[in-house]
């Protein structure tokens, strides 16, 4: 079934779907984009990921040109008209057409972008045995450059961190921050289990709040699982006896070792598994 993709208010399929070459989006990376899950036919959480796209644009000044409530439209006719019942979801407003100055003030109309299509991050096989990850060398940007709570279209070191664990035949990277603390996977977020306790870094550390991260840390509390939001090192992943990754793509996925380090007993753990297994069950309630 092909990707459908709506751009400005116009339907395309996957070989009729064009933005100019002058859009910022495409020349600097200029805006921000939300990834989210369909299942059944509706979109999981669909009014926080819409809130945090419209914050990330307000951080950087870009203006999201439909309400509230024409984007959750539109969104829903893009879900109805791909004939998805489970998809991915990848909303995109950049700044939309300007010249090859830098100069944000030329670019008059944002660009909306809505994406539907299938993603398939790893196979079963690999879920179920847990990934293999390795410390990448490139660092998360810097906080105070452009903060990490917003979700920016530039990745590029994202991009990078993920291309070295590929090229180290790793399924996935753990990148660090500037003072080498832990922050995030290449695109989701991380947690440690360490003597029954769920651990994860906080917004503070220069991490991408996620949403599947919040529900997750909601499940871990119906569930009486203790959770902290913590400062974590190396040592804190490698001592643990889990670790999981989190995100609408990955949505919960286990780590079986980290930089040639078993975790655990080198397997996915209970309390990982207990809370994958509460997600699944969350996104088909909330349907």
């Amino acid at each position: 079934m092909p990707a459908t993709i709506f751009i400005n208010g116009a339907f395309h399929d996957r070989e009729t779907a064009m933005i100019s070459v002058f859009d910022h989006g495409l020349l600097y990376g200029d805006g921000v984009f939300e990834g989210m899950r369909v299942y059944s036919g509706k979109a999981f959480r669909l009014q926080a990921h819409l809130k945090r796209l419209r914050d990330s644009a307000k951080a950087i000044a870009l203006t999201v040109p439909m309400s509230p409530e024409a984007l959750a439209t539109a969104t829903e006719e893009t879900i109805s008209r791909s004939g998805f019942a489970d998809a991915y979801l990848r909303h995109i407003v950049t700044r939309g057409v300007g010249d090859l100055g830098i100069d944000a003030r030329r670019c008059h109309e944002p660009t909306v972008i809505i994406i539907c299509d299938e993603l398939k991050m790893f196979s079963e096989e690999r879920l179920l045995a847990g990934l293999s990850v390795v410390t990448a060398g490139t660092p998360t940007p810097h906080r105070e450059a452009v903060s990490p709570r917003v979700k920016s279209l530039n990745y590029l070191a994202h991009v990078m961190a993920k291309y070295e664990g590929g090229t180290a035949g790793a399924d996935e990277v753990i990148m660090l921050d500037a003072a080498g603390f832990v922050a995030e996977a290449s695109g989701q977020n991380l947690f440690v289990v360490t003597d029954g306790v769920v651990r994860t870094p906080p917004p503070s550390a220069g991490i991408l709040k996620g949403i599947t991260r919040d529900a997750v840390i909601e499940l871990a509390v119906e569930l009486g699982i203790p959770v902290r939001e913590d400062f974590l090192n190396r040592y804190d992943v490698y001592t643990a006896e889990e670790v999981f990754l989190t995100g609408s793509a990955t949505e919960v996925v286990p780590v079986r070792e980290v930089d040639a380090r078993s975790i655990g007993v080198g397997c996915p753990g209970p309390i990982t598994m207990q809370l994958r297994q509460a997600f699944q069950a969350l996104v088909r309630r909330e349907e």
